[in-house]
């Protein structure tokens, strides 16, 4: 007789047992996969990843805070009713880069950048007990780039902001923003020219 102790042990997975997928794991590509099969889960987890960054761009793209608001709103949404439209050919951030600058050109061109109202990046917030003296630096800085971005032309805008802040490369700014790569190298160099000097108007002598 055998002792039921020598028997080894079924360590063999059970199929009948849905592996756990964690979500906040998987690639981009994987995530638009599942999302454009109907994974709603898939959806929600791309659209909190790139929240910030479309927020973000929006903003700097905007130059006025409820304006940005709607725009990154807007671009949002649209990641959920287009996704279907994404074919793989650029990466993933690329195709959204490109849908957040479309949007907000169109909004653009309708309605002239308010001014009146200082730009407020969520990120850049000044923490509750820093020196009020940096505070109040940090905050007169905030106003004032905003305010020589929303006077640049709004292709110079979206190059430089695509460059300087987002750190994309000019073949990927001709992709996202639709223009030459020398349009784009030309935009960023007139829009640091121009921002230099705004800014060197707004500091006191």
């Amino acid at each position: 007789m055998q002792s039921l102790a020598a028997k080894p042990l079924q360590t063999e997975p059970n199929p009948s047992v849905p592996r756990l997928i964690l979500y906040s794991k998987l690639s981009d590509s994987e995530l638009v996969d599942k999302a454009t099969n109907g994974d709603r889960r898939a959806l929600d987890t791309l659209v909190e990843r790139y929240s910030p960054r479309v927020n973000r761009l929006a903003s700097q793209l905007m130059g006025d805070l409820e304006e940005a608001r709607d725009a990154a709103q807007e671009s949002l949404v649209k990641v959920c009713t287009r996704l279907k439209q994404f074919r793989g050919e650029a990466q993933f951030a690329t195709w959204l880069h490109r849908l957040v600058v479309n949007t907000c050109r169109d909004r653009m061109a309708f309605q002239r950048v308010r001014r009146s109202e200082p730009l407020e990046l969520d990120e850049y917030a000044v923490a509750d007990d820093a020196d009020p003296s940096s505070a109040a630096v940090l905050t007169d800085l905030r106003r004032d780039l905003a305010d020589a971005l929303s006077r640049l032309s709004a292709d110079q805008r979206i190059a430089v902001v695509l460059r300087d802040s987002f750190g994309l490369s000019y073949k990927e700014i001709s992709r996202v923003a639709r223009m030459p790569v020398g349009t784009a190298k030309c935009y960023v160099h007139r829009a640091r020219a121009k921002l230099r000097t705004l800014l060197e108007e707004y500091t006191p002598a």
